[in-house]
């Protein structure tokens, strides 16, 4: 008898235990548990933990609520502004509600994934290069909108979605970069013209400077030359300042300026002033020799010993002056020919 009672003490024991063992489920930290009981949500949603379900009855499913980092595939579309591109982004989501992410979809991963894949394709065909480029903070908030207002049905929030590549055809990317390679040339030429601008406003200053103090010029061209002289390596061509040359030009032209004044003067004005004084000088030499030869005969009683008296006429006189002066021009002339010669 006493056997008997133990043998189903034991047996029920057994049977205790498999039906714990059946009955028992346990929830981790980061999950939630919804119990169907015959197909039917009960309420209450199980905490992390032990807990019992009725074996055969009651069926304990588990649902994740961690963020989910899910990768979204390359996406190829035409942008705004006509050009071909791939993007590819990642998503980043998290189970708010456990019943609605399993009641209202069928799997709420894949629906995120899909929506996911379609918002980027809408973002893409919306947007131009350059906002895909260089605002793509904007962007993620348009996709973050996009795809977080279905999700919102399906107890999913979207914690955050990020562009990763833009994928650019290789004929693009050579258009771009020699866009990029005149853009900086043109601020080049712009730095160097505004260099160049500043060092001429100096170097005018400098010219004035220089052009008060002359000294100050030789200074810096022997500065030039020490400056110059310190390459072993190099040929100094020591410049000659054309103030000098000049100086020397003056120095050597008066002896041959006068000879040349003498060859060009015009040969009528020598004839001219040849004319005048030695028709003055032979006039005056004329009157005085015949007034002392008139003078001589006047004194002498015997007129025809002296011989025949000299002529006072007026006319004569002017004749004999005529006749030196055409003698002393010819003698000019002669002095002139020998010069030129």
């Amino acid at each position: 008898m006493v056997e008997e009672v133990v043998g189903v003490v034991a047996a029920v024991g057994a049977g205790a235990l498999v039906y714990l063992a059946s009955a028992a489920r346990v929830v981790k930290q980061y999950e939630r548990g919804l119990v169907f009981r015959l197909g039917r949500l009960r309420g209450d949603v199980r905490r992390p933990g032990f807990n019992l379900i009725v074996p055969g009855v009651e069926r304990l499913r588990k649902v994740n609520m961690q963020i989910v980092t899910m990768p979204v595939p390359a996406q190829e579309g035409i942008t705004r502004d006509n050009v071909t591109v791939r993007v590819d982004a990642v998503v980043y989501f998290k189970v708010v509600d456990p019943a609605s992410a399993i009641v209202n979809v069928e799997d709420y991963r894949f629906a995120v994934s899909q929506m996911a894949q379609t918002s980027l394709r809408s973002i893409i065909g919306k947007s131009e290069l350059d906002d895909l480029l260089s605002n793509r903070e904007k962007l993620n908030q348009g996709l973050e909108l996009m795809i977080d207002s279905p999700a919102v049905e399906w107890g999913v929030t979207i914690d955050r979605v990020e562009i990763k590549d833009v994928s650019l055809p290789d004929t693009m990317k050579r258009s771009m970069a020699r866009q990029a390679e005149a853009d900086r040339e043109r601020r080049a030429r712009l730095i160097n013209a505004d260099a160049e601008y500043q060092a001429s406003k100096k170097l005018a200053q400098a010219a004035r400077q220089m052009a008060d103090t002359p000294s100050a010029l030789q200074l810096r061209l022997l500065q030039t030359v020490m400056a110059v002289a310190a390459e072993k390596n190099s040929t100094l061509v020591l410049p000659i300042p054309v103030e000098l040359l000049r100086f020397l030009e003056r120095g050597a032209q008066p002896p041959a300026r006068s000879a040349e004044q003498a060859e060009t003067t015009d040969a009528a004005e020598i004839a001219e002033q040849a004319q005048s004084a030695d028709a003055v000088e032979i006039a005056e030499q004329a009157e005085t020799a015949d007034a002392a030869e008139i003078a001589g005969h006047a004194q002498t009683p015997d007129a025809a010993i002296a011989g025949p008296a000299p002529t006072t006429d007026p006319a004569e006189i002017a004749e004999g002056a005529v006749d030196r002066t055409e003698q002393a021009v010819e003698a000019l002339a002669e002095l002139r020919r020998a010069v030129e010669q």
